[in-house]
């Protein structure tokens, strides 16, 4: 069963834009920490972005001030609005769903993964 859905993925030119959406369940919204992820081939799995529950962010150093975090209560989404994008930003893309927080019996949840080229 998919329960975290991603889209927005693709290739874009250096100093182009992008925004990925990773719509989930409204209980799984409601719920989790939601956050976005990377991973570049031969890096490790990293951070980009959480927002928490009462909209508190944090981003990994590397695109702050270029990368907004955001969510949609009402459409049960994320955004990770991706500007100034530079080639060292080609990854893939995972949405996470963090629900770790509610005790030692919850996970976290991952979506399929989007993939985000840049270069021109």
């Amino acid at each position: 069963q998919v329960q975290l859905v991603e889209s927005g993925g693709g290739l874009v030119q250096p100093g182009g834009s992008l925004r990925l959406s990773c719509a989930a369940s409204e209980r799984i919204f409601s719920l989790a920490v939601m956050g976005w992820y990377r991973q570049a081939p031969g890096k490790q799995h990293e951070l980009v972005a959480r927002i928490t529950n009462g909209g508190r962010t944090n981003y990994a150093d590397s695109v702050k001030g270029r990368f907004a975090i955001s969510k949609d209560t009402a459409m049960n989404t994320v955004y990770l609005q991706m500007n100034s994008l530079k080639p060292e930003d080609t990854a893939v893309y995972f949405c996470n769903a963090d629900l770790r927080t509610l005790g030692p019996d919850f996970t976290e949840l991952w979506g399929q993964g989007t993939q985000v080229t840049v270069s021109s």
